[in-house]
């Protein structure tokens, strides 16, 4: 049975499938809903219902608090409808954004790169291309077990969309990463959907770019940065890149090489070098190298940050330290069931 959602103040109707969540509805009609973890963890898809019932499925009681369902609040990502149901969305609009539907795909592993001793690189033909904007993300379907997907960032330049390429990082008794980087083979036939997120450049702005990345959370700054130089992007583009040592240390030959275009600049920084080594970039964090780079003053610029929590808040701080704020800074992060109980950081933009 399909139930019709309509979605205020855009005043659109559309139908939803019996065992479809309302997010996913929406996304596969190119409707943008605010979203981050997708698993009823994080509540920033946190919406009103004020007409019809729904239920709220696996929304954890930490973010959609008891008394949050009884004023009508759903979490959008776990909420199923029971009848025909109205709700209110926080919906920005936003003039680099593209609401591109997303749909299924079925593609061809042709190869796995070994790109560090943590990160391989995942490379997919698709049956058919996908649309999406530089920064987004797709779910890739893990092994044969129905349900279980896991959110990787495409790495690639959107002008590539036949063969796209995710730099997945092994976590230690994951599933996700443990079947991918020894179980899955080239030949391997895949399913994923896509793309997802809000994490993109705001070109229109015509600003200074400083892209702050640690570990695989290169990826999206790399599909980026690809894209804006393909573009011709006038405006000066920087690439602030963490490694712990010269090994987990990715890509970098190719961003030297690309460091020859006039307006993109290249800072790789060892936080954990061997003292001794031939190294003769930046030995620190990256924020530090960031602060070192811009003189503790990032004014005028546009930052999008990449990579773990504590290297994002530490960015995010030494970003502020040199008078950029919440306006100019954007990120995304993944939630995981261990994320939940942790506190947000309140100093940079939800998207």
């Amino acid at each position: 049975m399909a139930y019709a959602l309509t979605i205020e103040p855009l005043g659109q109707t559309l139908e939803v499938e019996d065992d479809q969540t309302v997010l996913d509805a929406c996304l596969r009609a190119g409707i943008w809903l605010p979203h981050a973890c997708c698993h009823g963890l994080c509540a920033t898809c946190k919406v009103q219902v004020t007409d019809g019932e729904v239920d709220h499925g696996e929304a954890s009681d930490f973010a959609l608090m008891d008394f949050e369902r009884q004023e009508g609040k759903t979490l959008a990502c776990c909420a199923r409808l029971q009848s025909d149901v109205t709700i209110e969305a926080d919906i920005d609009e936003e003039p680099d954004a593209r609401n591109i539907p997303v749909e299924d795909f079925h593609g061809t592993v042709t190869r796995i790169e070994q790109l560090t001793p943590t990160i391989k690189g995942l490379f997919i033909r698709l049956d058919r291309p996908i649309d999406f904007q530089a920064g987004q993300y797709i779910n890739l379907d893990i092994g044969a077990e129905a349900g279980m997907s896991r959110a990787f960032s495409l790495a690639n330049a959107p002008s590539n969309g036949n063969e796209v390429e995710l730099n997945i990082r092994i976590v230690p008794g994951g599933r996700g990463t443990t079947w991918i980087h020894e179980s899955l083979q080239a030949g391997d036939r895949v399913k994923l959907s896509g793309p997802y997120g809000r994490f993109f450049v705001r070109e229109s702005a015509a600003r200074p770019l400083i892209f702050m990345a640690g570990g695989s959370g290169l990826s999206s700054p790399r599909s980026m940065i690809l894209d804006l130089l393909a573009k011709g992007y006038a405006q000066p583009i920087t690439l602030v890149y963490g490694a712990r040592n010269r090994a987990e240390l990715y890509y970098h030959d190719d961003f030297v090489a690309l460091a020859a275009h006039a307006n993109f600049s290249y800072v790789p920084a060892l936080s954990d070098e061997p003292a001794g080594s031939d190294w003769a970039g930046f030995r620190g964090y990256a924020h530090e190298a960031a602060l070192a780079h811009f003189r503790e003053d990032f004014r005028g610029h546009q930052a999008y940050l990449c990579g773990p929590p504590v290297m994002i808040d530490a960015c995010i701080n030494a970003l502020m330290q040199g008078r950029l704020f919440e306006r100019d800074i954007y990120t995304e992060k993944f939630f995981s069931a261990a994320d939940a109980q942790q506190v947000r950081s309140p100093l940079f933009r939800k998207i």
